[in-house]
């Protein structure tokens, strides 16, 4: 499973010209399902998206974590993280997991953060969205959780 993090002042998501979700100062993150994944590696991911160590603290070194902060969190799904680019002009999704299994394993990971962290927001499955940010720093890390790697 990939996280995508971006850290943010504030972001937005709009499906047909309606916000559907909106935090501001945190973690907005891209979330891509591979064909293995099984709630462990979604659960591993949560863990390391709530726990990462991203935000300044009085010495302007990054160690807060979004729990730390209190900030909030974004999750929207993106079917494109676990592309193949490593050949030709036109990125395969073979590892993508499939739409159902993408959408459960989506959803898992939303319920859980809402469990274990006060603000947090979605976008919308399969929707066309339209995702406007804020990126403090730049700030961005690519998490990744591969399949069958939690319980190593």
């Amino acid at each position: 499973m990939i996280g995508l993090l971006q850290r943010v002042d504030f972001a937005t998501v709009c499906v047909e010209n309606e916000e559907i979700a909106r935090i501001k100062q945190g973690l907005l993150v891209f979330v891509g399902v591979e064909r293995e994944d099984t709630q462990a590696e979604a659960d591993r991911l949560l863990s390391r998206i709530l726990g990462y160590r991203i935000f300044s603290d009085e010495n302007d070194k990054m160690n807060l974590s979004l729990q730390d902060i209190n900030g909030g969190l974004l999750l929207v799904p993106q079917f494109t993280l676990p592309a193949d680019t490593d050949k030709g002009m036109r990125p395969s999704f073979t590892p993508a997991a499939s739409p159902k299994q993408g959408n459960e394993l989506f959803t898992h990971i939303c319920a859980q953060a809402k469990q274990r962290h006060p603000i947090v927001e979605a976008g919308q499955f399969g929707a066309d969205m339209q995702v406007s940010l804020t990126n403090n720093g730049p700030v961005t890390f690519w998490l990744h959780v591969p399949p069958h790697s939690v319980n190593k």
